[in-house]
């Protein structure tokens, strides 16, 4: 009997979902991050489909569901905006000065090292520097939903580590919506953006965050105190929700991406402008919502992106592109951490920490391989035709390293507290 859409879309909800909080839980017990059991439960649960095939259809539709796919942009959204509701505006602002300094050396030594490893691994075509910049603008990224997540499990998030992190993800995203806008040019035009361009678009940045930040300090607290006085924490989120959804629209119409919108809206949602009844209600409402449901769908989602056969394609390629990618983030922030004062303990930590990937790598690639540059990922077996699954792999593989390493650092002397002073 032919199963219809809505049944056919929730069991594979269902699936992916039991699947990743399964291995999440394995991951715990054996001391790792959820998130490490979540990305391993997309790859199992893929290559399952896989095997299967003809003989379980609902199954085999999990991987390419639009509905999984639409899910899991709803947990970055939400990511997004618990890691903003757990960080601090004036704890950020102090972290700034050697967050630039890292969130530059994060972008750039990476950024090198791609575009080498494209031009030294790719064959000669007239895509090959384009997809070589591509290479490059997908190591440079760092995932903001990936890195606080992983650094709220280990207990990270409020040290001078964890602060320095985020705050040098952020800057690392804005650099990397600067490139991924010369990707596209390249993409579409055939050419580099020029000055002017470039310059219009950090124009574009600055409006936004001029804007969000005015109406985050002016506006928000007194719609909150309104809200606040009908007693209903659900209208509080609902009112987040929303103005993130605005600023992301605001985001969008400004050539960035809507990623930021949602980190705006609830970086100004703190205790200090609410209230701390308003602020602990909505806090552990988005954490509820997010570590135990569209957290592990987001995660999940990622492992499913990827074509395991890829690796028999061009082994020494992807392991050139793992090491790359993990070795250009670690030095390349790593280094300016222990320059503006970090021990070497700690340096480590934050260059280990910046080589989380995931969602904004996957937009950047989105693009590409909707242009078509990619070649057709089923059937061809070139470098160039598995290119997208090597670099989810590359994705996944570092992001699967960061909280084991982060583990292994944290161990010896813990850093959940702040230390004094």
């Amino acid at each position: 009997m032919a199963v219809g859409a809505p049944m056919e879309i929730l069991i594979q909800f269902l699936v992916i979902l039991l699947a990743a909080r399964a291995f999440g839980e394995i991951s715990v017990r054996l001391g790792q991050s959820p998130s490490v059991g979540e990305l391993l439960a997309g790859v199992a649960v893929a290559a399952v489909a896989g095997w299967l095939g003809v003989h379980a259809p609902v199954l085999g539709g999990l991987v390419a569901s639009p509905a999984l796919g639409y899910a899991a942009q709803a947990g970055v959204f939400f990511l997004v905006l618990q890691a903003a509701v757990e960080m601090r505006p004036v704890e950020i602002a102090q972290a700034t000065k050697g967050a630039v300094a890292i969130a530059l050396g994060g972008v750039m030594v990476p950024l090198a090292g791609g575009v080498g490893l494209g031009l030294l691994f790719l064959p000669e075509t007239p895509q090959a520097q384009t997809l070589a910049l591509v290479i490059g603008v997908s190591m440079a990224i760092t995932a903001i939903p990936t890195t606080v997540k992983v650094f709220s499990e280990l207990g990270l998030l409020h040290t001078k580590v964890g602060e320095l992190v985020v705050s040098a993800a952020i800057i690392d995203d804005v650099i990397g919506l600067i490139l991924l806008a010369a990707v596209i040019a390249l993409v579409q035009t055939g050419q580099l953006p020029d000055l002017g361009a470039l310059a219009w678009m950090l124009a574009k940045v600055a409006a936004f965050f001029a804007i969000t930040i005015l109406l985050g300090v002016q506006l928000y607290p007194r719609i909150s105190r309104r809200i606040q006085e009908m007693q209903a924490a659900t209208l509080e989120l609902s009112a987040m929700v929303m103005a993130g959804l605005v600023y992301g629209c605001l985001a969008e119409i400004l050539g960035l991406h809507w990623i930021l919108g949602a980190f705006m809206a609830g970086l100004y949602f703190e205790e200090s402008r609410v209230g701390a009844l308003a602020y602990e209600d909505l806090r552990l409402i988005l954490t509820a919502l997010t570590n135990a449901l569209l957290g592990p769908l987001f995660f999940a989602w990622i492992g499913l992106q990827v074509n395991l056969g890829a690796v028999g394609v061009a082994p020494v390629f992807l392991l050139a592109l793992i090491l790359v990618a993990f070795a250009g983030k670690a030095l390349g922030a790593g280094l300016p951490a222990r320059a503006v004062g970090r021990s070497w303990r700690e340096a480590a930590m934050v260059g280990v920490g910046m080589s989380g990937r995931g969602a904004m790598e996957l937009v950047v690639l989105s693009v590409v391989l909707e242009a078509g540059l990619f070649g057709s990922s089923s059937g061809d077996d070139s470098v160039t035709g598995q290119l997208f699954s090597l670099l989810v792999i590359m994705a996944m593989t570092n992001t699967l390293m960061m909280p084991m390493i982060l583990t292994w650092l944290n161990r010896p002397q813990g850093c959940a507290a702040k230390p004094p002073g």
